[in-house]
């Protein structure tokens, strides 16, 4: 029987990407990821008993504590078991054949925008930045048409594969490494 893990994100967000890593790390064959988009949805899948294990961000080397993480784990009971470092790459993606000069809004978790801080400023100092929940929920909302077709988004380059998007640039984060703490959690029994 496969381990459950809930993850903090969409497909193809860095959350799956952290699971994965931790699942394999434990020698668990092909988990069954839960995508719970935030913080919130793990730790809820977790105490219910939807998931066996949780994974999510709390910490960036550049973007500080994630905030929605700390506001989540104050809601719920549960048992953090362990702990990845994880090197974070954001990536600039785009519908098909939109290039950079017609990007006039940006969308991405808080985190990803306090990552790639200098690179937005020097590359889109005029675009609007919007807070999504996750960033490669970001990447298939643009992919399903909910965010207008000017938007550009920072996510994993998984996400661009995924949801067919064109990846405009690579490695935008400001800091080399980029480096993200992720906690596993349990259902404290």
């Amino acid at each position: 029987m496969s381990k459950k893990i809930a993850v903090s994100g969409d497909a193809g967000s860095f959350s799956e990407e952290a699971g994965l890593l931790y699942a394999q790390r434990q020698g668990w064959e092909k988990p069954e990821i839960i995508f719970a988009i935030d913080m919130d949805g793990v730790l809820k899948s977790v105490t219910t008993g939807e998931a066996e294990y949780g994974i999510f961000p709390v910490v960036n080397s550049r973007g500080g504590l994630v905030q929605t993480a700390f506001e989540a784990m104050g809601k719920y009971l549960f048992k953090m078991i362990d702990e990845l470092w994880f090197e974070v790459y954001q990536c600039l993606m785009v519908l098909p054949g939109v290039k950079k000069e017609d990007i006039t809004n940006i969308t991405t978790h808080p985190q990803a925008i306090s990552q790639c801080e200098r690179y937005i400023k020097r590359e889109f100092p005029n675009a609007k930045l919007n807070d999504w929940e996750d960033t490669a929920k970001a990447a298939k909302d643009l992919a399903d048409g909910v965010l207008p077709c000017d938007t550009a988004v920072i996510a994993p380059a998984r996400s661009a594969q995924i949801y067919k998007l064109d990846l405009l640039d690579k490695g935008i984060q400001d800091n080399h490494p980029n480096l993200t703490t992720f906690i596993i959690v349990e259902s404290r029994k």
